[in-house]
């Protein structure tokens, strides 16, 4: 179905502008995943970097609002209902990054909490990995999309979930650490934004393995099972 999205996308359409709407979305969010990983581990913070964020975030939402209200002027229309199901996969895409951006400011305010420095350690090291695989699978996601690979959209999802996993057993280990409290809710919470930054691209991938009524569900039986089933049709 994203195939046939992409298509309209490029068509003279009015879903086309939709599309345009939708990649804006995706590029700044991207920017402010980065931005807010700059921001986490950075040593000290300016007021303004963390406002620049903010304000990047409103744009974010002023799209989201211009995509639902873009649909619903087209699905109005009379002969639009056959793009019902291309809407409604849109509406799911644009929620989960939407989310992204939600999670990105989150990510940054951490450094309220936490002004200091993070400590050097394994912790450190394991999120400092862990950000450059979710940067790197957002920066990927996006070309994904465009191209609807549907087998390297099945490849990252696998790694998509080993990072999730990854992720909660790192916030374990600080549980059962000795750092000082102000210390250890800092890399838990960096911890679980970015397991949640994963987990929605993780939701937007499925759109390239999943039909719609499976959007935001990957378990590898089922995506197996279906990859059969499409290739015996």
């Amino acid at each position: 179905m994203l195939r046939e999205l992409l298509a309209i996308f490029r068509s003279d359409k009015p879903l086309a502008r939709m599309g345009e709407n939708f990649a804006e979305m995706l590029k700044l969010t991207y920017e402010m995943t980065v931005k807010a990983g700059d921001l986490y581990f950075a040593d000290s913070v300016r007021p303004d970097e963390q406002t620049k964020i903010y304000k990047t975030d409103v744009g974010v939402n002023k799209l989201e609002r211009a995509i639902r209200k873009q649909v619903i002027a087209h699905l109005s229309l009379h002969g639009t209902s056959g793009s019902l199901p291309y809407c409604l996969l849109l509406m799911s895409l644009v929620k989960d990054v939407e989310r992204i951006g939600d999670y990105a400011k989150n990510l940054a305010e951490v450094k309220e909490y936490h002004p200091d420095p993070l400590p050097d350690g394994d912790a450190l090291v394991q999120l400092r990995e862990i950000r450059v695989r979710v940067e790197t699978s957002f920066a990927e996601t996006a070309q994904v999309l465009e191209t609807s690979d549907r087998e390297r959209a099945l490849a990252m999802t696998r790694e998509g979930r080993e990072l999730t996993h990854r992720c909660d057993a790192l916030v374990e280990q600080v549980a059962r650490s000795d750092y000082q409290a102000r210390t250890a809710v800092a890399l838990a919470l960096g911890a679980r934004f970015y397991k949640r930054t994963a987990a929605h691209l993780l939701n937007v991938l499925s759109s390239v393995v999943m039909p719609l009524h499976k959007l935001d569900y990957y378990d590898e039986k089922e995506i197996d099972r279906d990859t059969d089933e499409d290739e015996s049709d």
